[in-house]
């Protein structure tokens, strides 16, 4: 029986040792450091990991669950590989990661307002990562509203609009590879997670939408890590940046370092039965004052409401959604 020798024994990869603090069982695992994290990702958008290092290391921390301190390290490779332009300020961040199944993405609406009050969003997401779901890259294409492949175009849209979307392919195409792995691996990912939390044009405001509660804590930990003046997290509907205003609502805020939360009455007492159709027309017709939705129009205007409080923190609720509806009343009804 021949043994191999440590000469001709196969070099350990590089990645190897991320996977392995994660991996080495209950007593022996633990979460990354900042450090770590960031340079673990690093490796990954340099393509110097394996597919199959990055699936183990994704799964071992679903099942650990990430930490600020990893989503900090992460958003951090993240940006350094994103090539964002930094003479390009927007006022607002917008995540738009989940997509709508039970009602539609009236969030492109109040997004269109705060653009129409002079503010500049950056929107950015992925689309068809799950199944049943209207995107809003999907909605931007149905509208006729464009869609940015570069930061040239961006920052072209921006000036024109107030607003504009682009891909996560666009700054980032490996982090849009790792979120299309769910159907692979049937889990959500931390990039999930992540992607909301990149902000890659360094707004001042961040606002992110989730679907489960106790996420919030962990955005807002790894928000303040980051150093971000101002993020607010809801629990959105369908886990984007929208807010139900059949239910209460909680935003949870960092402001300066600061974590605080802020509690939003519900606007009807009664819930609304879900819309029977999610169609861009359908959104356009309301747009353009051909059909009235009460949920619809609420929806927009209130969660413009918690954006116009975020950029304007002085402003009390009620002036904030008193302001979300004028600009509702004034919007140009021709724009679309």
């Amino acid at each position: 029986m021949t043994h191999d020798s440590p000469m001709n024994a196969k070099q350990e990869h590089p990645f190897a040792p991320y996977v392995r603090i994660l991996g080495k069982g209950k007593k022996g695992s633990r979460s990354l450091t900042e450090q770590e994290a960031q340079d673990a990702m690093h490796m990954i958008l340099t393509n110097q990991a394996e597919d199959l290092q990055i699936g183990a290391f994704l799964m071992l921390l679903r099942v650990k669950e990430e930490s600020p301190e990893e989503l900090s390290g992460f958003v951090r490779a993240v940006k350094s590989c994103s090539h964002a332009p930094k003479n390009l300020s927007v006022d607002l961040d917008w995540s738009s990661y989940a997509g709508k199944r039970r009602h539609p993405p009236w969030f492109v609406f109040s997004i269109m307002l705060l653009a129409q009050a002079g503010y500049r969003v950056f929107i950015h997401g992925v689309s068809g990562h799950t199944n049943n779901r209207m995107y809003t890259e999907n909605l931007f294409e149905q509208l006729s509203l464009p869609i940015a492949n570069s930061w040239d175009e961006s920052a072209a849209q921006l000036n024109r609009h107030g607003f504009c979307y682009a891909p996560l392919r666009m700054f980032s195409p490996k982090l849009e590879e790792m979120i299309s792995m769910r159907s692979i691996l049937g889990l959500r990912s931390p990039v999930h997670s992540l992607s909301r939390l990149i902000n890659p044009l360094n707004a001042p405001t961040v606002l992110q939408g989730i679907f489960h509660p106790p996420y919030a804590g962990l955005h807002q930990q790894a928000a303040q890590l980051l150093g971000y003046q101002n993020l607010a997290v809801i629990k959105g509907e369908g886990g984007e940046i929208e807010r139900n205003p059949d239910n209460a609502m909680t935003a949870h805020i960092c402001r300066d370092g600061e974590l605080s939360d802020e509690e939003w009455p519900a606007l009807f007492p009664r819930r609304h039965v879900k819309a029977k159709e999610m169609t861009a027309n359908a959104m356009r017709e309301l747009w353009q004052g051909k059909i009235s939705d009460e949920y619809g129009e609420a929806a927009i205007t209130s969660t413009a409401a918690i954006a116009l409080r975020q950029l304007k923190p002085e402003l009390s609720q009620e002036d904030a959604y008193a302001r979300a509806c004028e600009l509702w009343e004034t919007r140009d009804r021709a724009r679309l």
